[in-house]
């Protein structure tokens, strides 16, 4: 008789239902998987045949043959582990196999039947659920993030005993967690850089504040010690927390790569993703034999910064191109392609010249103009295109260095600003699917963007003098929402689309 036991895989950020058969003939000892298993799942013949005998239970003294279906799907990773061992002791009649219909299982065992933790639990419970699951057994570390999904039993189980003692014995128990009560509980963390403790700089701070209320790219150049990366550090403390719709979808992405705290099951914070200028393409676009989120992924609702920009590869920087546009990216397999989300606020870094001292009132420049051009060149006019908000942030004189940080604003006082005008666009766009400024459409832009007959002579000057793309006009327009936004404005007026043309490109010398 063939036995069958219900699991899932993740292929993307998407679950899919696995049924484990279990069958044994009369043939040589030993175990055969079949159905498109890696290595990981190959292994787990020896797993589970030590598990199961360092249990004391029985192990078939024939051939077993285990078929992972549909056969035509590739398996991958280490949760199949507890699902073939409970296959093969319900064939030994030590579970029996009436009452593990409505359950499925997830889990990898040690040699000794300890049920270790699994990447990828908050999407296949997701996944299981979707497809009429009832109950699921989980490692008990992983028990927390499964229980954020609602109208599912979980039981979370440290050893491959207490999962049959489950179903012979006393029942399995995890206590249910409340999603929101959780996201407004830690919400609200302390950060350690803060925005009161940066002197000066007060356009700098305006455009991280406009970039963090409407979720747009920003990119400051200015000379070294000028205070760039201080202020991007900060700009994490200044974002506002994230709706419940997006706390899951990002759990889902940190819980698939296996960055996700058994102590913090569910993201409560915006990503904030610093990369090394010696980051690969694929480390930031992701991929992998097994494809894997990369960076652009991991910084999805959140930011991903890039210091010093210009050091890294031109072809690094091309391969943001798409995503920023997109908010996506698709990585592409022989077999299938995987979506991945993308929606990041890009913030990046970068000195003026070679020397940093281009444009400096304290210190002269020692770079030739072709040294500077080579170096600008670095990035793309499309890239740079891309970027909302490009402004140069100056040298500190000497008083803006020696007064006190006491008057300065702090993050606490921006969020809340900031927290304002997000409210203003989540209301606005609730019916639209989207919740920031940065993402509307040509379509949205003409619905929600509509400005009065003296900006749009204002803007058709603009478009002249500075030879704006179209991207450049739907994203001066975006720009000139938000402000408006963070003014409590129902109408975009011309100040605000004064202001917005402010943070034009300023590193093309036709503009």
């Amino acid at each position: 008789m063939v036995n069958k036991v219900t699991t899932a895989t993740v292929i993307g950020l998407e679950a899919y239902k696995i049924t484990v058969e279990i069958d044994v003939i009369n043939s040589i000892p030993g175990i055969s998987i079949v159905g498109l298993p890696d290595t990981a799942v190959n292994e787990a013949r020896d797993r589970v045949r030590s598990a199961i005998k360092n249990c004391n239970y029985t192990f078939p003294s024939k051939k077993v043959v285990i078929n992972l279906a549909p056969a035509d799907m590739k398996k991958a990773g280490t949760n199949f582990d507890l699902p073939i061992a409970v296959g093969i002791l319900t064939e030994e009649c030590i579970i029996d196999g009436e009452k593990i219909k409505d359950y499925a299982f997830i889990g990898e065992l040690s040699l000794d039947g300890e049920i270790r933790g699994v990447n990828g639990v908050l999407p296949i419970i997701l996944g299981l659920k979707n497809c009429g699951i009832k109950n699921v057994i989980v490692p008990a570390i992983n028990a927390n993030e499964a229980a954020l999904v609602d109208g599912i039993n979980i039981y979370g189980a440290e050893h491959l005993t207490d999962v049959v003692n489950h179903f012979v014995e006393t029942p399995l128990k995890i206590k249910k967690i409340d999603i929101n009560e959780y996201l407004q509980k830690h919400g609200e963390d302390e950060y350690i850089y803060d925005f009161k403790d940066v002197k000066g700089q007060k356009k700098a701070k305006k455009a991280l504040e406009i970039a963090a209320a409407g979720g747009h790219n920003l990119l400051m150049s200015g000379s070294p010690g000028s205070g760039k990366t201080l202020m991007a550090k900060c700009f994490a403390s200044i974002l506002p927390p994230l709706e419940l719709d997006e706390a899951l979808e990002l759990t889902k992405i940190y819980s698939i790569s296996g960055l996700l705290s058994p102590d913090e099951p569910l993201m409560t914070k915006r990503p904030f993703r610093p990369v090394h200028h010696t980051a690969s393409a694929n480390g930031i676009i992701g991929g992998g034999s097994n494809p894997k989120p990369g960076e652009i992924t991991l910084a999805h609702r959140g930011v991903l910064f890039l210091d010093e920009i210009v050091e890294f590869p031109r072809q690094v920087l091309e391969v943001l191109r798409q995503p920023l546009e997109d908010a996506k990216v698709v990585i592409s397999r022989a077999n299938h392609s995987i979506t991945y989300p993308a929606k990041f606020m890009l913030l990046a870094a970068m000195n003026p010249c070679p020397c940093g001292f281009l444009g400096d009132k304290e210190k002269q420049c020692t770079c030739s103009e072709f040294q500077i051009n080579r170096y600008l060149s670095r990035l793309s006019g499309p890239l740079l295109d891309r970027i909302d908000l490009q402004i140069e942030v100056p040298r500190l004189t000497s008083e803006e260095l020696m007064q006190s940080t006491a008057a300065e604003e702090s993050s606490a006082d921006i969020r809340k600003r900031v927290i304002k005008a997000r409210k203003i666009q989540y209301e606005r766009y609730k019916n639209d699917n989207i919740f920031t400024n940065s993402e509307l459409t040509p379509k949205l832009i003409k619905k929600y963007c509509k400005i009065d007959k003296q900006s749009e002579d204002l803007l058709k000057t603009a478009i002249v003098k500075y030879q704006l793309s179209g991207r450049r006009y739907d994203r001066i327009l975006k720009l000139a929402r938000t402000i408006a936004d963070l003014d409590g404005e129902q109408n975009i007026k011309q100040t605000h689309l004064m202001q917005a043309l402010q943070y034009r490109t300023f590193l093309n010398p036709a503009q």
